[in-house]
């Protein structure tokens, strides 16, 4: 049994840095570091979960080409359950391709793909009611599967006891609230970043943006924001937690790997102040390396980074994972 099932865009990437300008058109122009990863938010997350030591299955579909396998294998590798993954024949496995400044900010040309065709038939319910967390990673560009659709599936899980969190990635189509009000009452943990929620919302501020989410329906608010660290917010709370200082390499995966934290926080039955720092620390460590990946580090190694800024007592709330 998975304690985590991410459901969600399953992606290949495939990035080039440093890139500060455009070449001109029908030339070349030569970048010092380039490569291919797994991409989307439900893979990303759990491949950083599974980085961490827990138990995830990660749900989606990818089409019947290298992208496609690079991505089931990659996953499979990681120890992670790919049982969940389809194949399709109507679409191509969703890319990224991603351009990273040398300041470690980037720019991002996107197919959807195989993931337009996602639907909630896809999914092994059986294998979401036995799960701990339900982790839908993708909110918004899954045509098939936003909105209604979208909203049984967290309404069946959470009737099964099992704990909804939801992450969405930039809607270039503007329908935000649209899609994502049905949803909303059916969310334990929504983790968008401080911009997502601007959009959202129309609040810029983080109190007001996380009070009207907090009025949908959400459970508990975590706001992703950089260089300023998290806001977490719920009925009766308000945490603010800092970003810890690191060397940028490349901000790709980072706002995954902070849900990858903050959800290993919530299985271990953390305080919500512990989680923030976890789900920081997590964060932080992805953006020291290239990819959405290779920055992490497993559960020893990243409470060793939380020691040497916090303070022993992270050894002890170890223990209780």
């Amino acid at each position: 049994m998975s304690q985590v099932v991410c459901v969600g865009i399953v992606v290949a990437d495939v990035w080039g840095r440093p890139i500060d300008d455009q070449p001109e058109h029908g030339r070349l122009m030569l970048v010092d570091d380039m490569g291919i990863g797994i991409g989307g938010c439900a893979a990303n997350a759990g491949l950083g979960l599974a980085k961490l030591g827990v138990d995830t299955a990660i749900v989606g579909k990818v089409g019947d080409d290298g992208f496609g396998r690079f991505v089931r294998e990659a996953m499979a590798e990681e120890g992670i359950d790919t049982s969940g993954i389809a194949v399709t024949q109507e679409r191509g496995t969703s890319a990224t391709m991603i351009m990273i400044d040398s300041e470690g900010e980037r720019t991002f040309l996107h197919c959807i793909g195989a993931n337009a065709t996602m639907r909630p038939e896809d999914i092994d319910m059986a294998q979401v009611r036995e799960a701990e967390i339900l982790h839908f990673a993708g909110a918004l560009v899954m045509p098939g599967f936003d909105g209604e659709p979208a909203a049984g599936v967290m309404e069946a899980a959470r009737e099964a006891g099992t704990t909804t969190a939801l992450d969405v990635v930039w809607d270039d189509t503007g329908r935000w609230m649209e899609l994502l009000a049905p949803v909303l009452p059916h969310t334990d943990v929504f983790l968008p970043s401080l911009a997502e929620a601007v959009e959202i919302t129309g609040e810029a501020e983080p109190e007001r943006a996380a009070e009207v989410l907090l009025d949908h329906g959400v459970g508990i608010v975590a706001l992703k924001m950089g260089e300023e660290g998290c806001y977490v917010r719920t009925a009766d709370r308000e945490i603010r937690a800092p970003a810890y200082e690191v060397e940028v390499v490349d901000g790709t995966g980072s706002g995954d790997a902070f849900v990858a934290g903050f959800l290993l926080g919530m299985l271990a039955g953390w305080d919500l102040a512990d989680i923030a720092h976890m789900a920081n620390a997590v964060g932080g460590l992805c953006v020291t390396a290239p990819g959405t990946t290779a920055g992490l580090r497993d559960l020893e190694g990243t409470i060793d980074f939380l020691v040497e800024r916090e303070g022993e007592r992270w050894r002890e709330l170890a223990t209780s994972l």
